[in-house]
Formats: C-alpha cells, sequence, structure tokens
C-alpha cells in the first residue's frame, strides 16, 4: 500500500461506493420506472422502499462520518494539549472543528507551526490546510 497522501488519503469502501450505492441507485430507477410502465400501490410503494434504502444507506455514510470528526476532534485537542507550546495551548478550543480535522494530519513535528499560521491567518478550509502541510501524518482508521 502507497504511503498516505493529500492525494490518495480520501477513504473509498469499494463495497459501499462501488456496489451498494450502484444497486440502490439502479433499484430506485428501476422501480420510478415499474411506476411508470404499472402505476399502482404495490409500485409505488416499492420506489418509496427503493428510496428509504438508499437514504438509509446513505445517512448510515454520512452518521458514522459525523461520529468519526467528533472523534477527531477530541484527540486533535489531547495531541495538541500534549504538543503545542504554552501560548497555543491556550487557543486550542479557537480552533474550529475543520481546522481539528485538516490537522490531525499534520505531523507532530510540524503540528506547533501549522496550527499557530492557521490561527493566525484564519485558515478555514479543510483543503487549504490539508495541502499546508510538508510530512504528512497518515490517519489509517477512517470511517
Amino acid at each position: 500500500m502507497a504511503a498516505q497522501s493529500l492525494q490518495n488519503h480520501t477513504r473509498f469502501v469499494p463495497l459501499f461506493h462501488f456496489v451498494a450505492l450502484p444497486i440502490l441507485l439502479i433499484n430506485i430507477l428501476y422501480m420510478g420506472y415499474q411506476v411508470v410502465r404499472v402505476p399502482g400501490l404495490a409500485t409505488g410503494w416499492g420506489l418509496l422502499v427503493a428510496i428509504a434504502l438508499f437514504l438509509g444507506a446513505l445517512f448510515g455514510r454520512v452518521f458514522a462520518l459525523a461520529a468519526q470528526d467528533r472523534v477527531i476532534r477530541l484527540e486533535e485537542r489531547l495531541r495538541m494539549h500534549q504538543l503545542l507550546p504554552a501560548e497555543l495551548k491556550a487557543r486550542v478550543n479557537d480552533f474550529t472543528a475543520e481546522q481539528l480535522i485538516a490537522l490531525r494530519f499534520a505531523s507532530d513535528g510540524e503540528l506547533s507551526e501549522l496550527a499557530a499560521v492557521v490561527l493566525r491567518d484564519k485558515v478555514a478550509q479543510r483543503a487549504a490546510i490539508k495541502k499546508m502541510i510538508r510530512d504528512w501524518r497518515a490517519d489509517e482508521q477512517r470511517v
């Protein structure tokens, strides 16, 4: 496996992203076709169930990512309290969730410098912060 970097850190779960979701989308399209072709209670209900299944899968992923983001915020605050100099430790709560989530990829050695820049320059977007990282710290436990 290649070392994780900005270019390859996005996580895809092949069976979810490339199998389950496409099947659920095709099912919605098929049931929509059936509703048009053979209108009725059964086909209408089938379309609603197909939509609900797709939304269930989609929200399952979204909820897992939201829970992961909460854990990352906590982990990064703890890491910052261990690694940052005193003047930055006092500002740990000034970081937004987006900033903390992006900063998790910064190595311990560059965290202090990068955290100071992020706060000073009010860098808010995850992508912008990730591009500033020189020494990438892999997160292999992403959801």
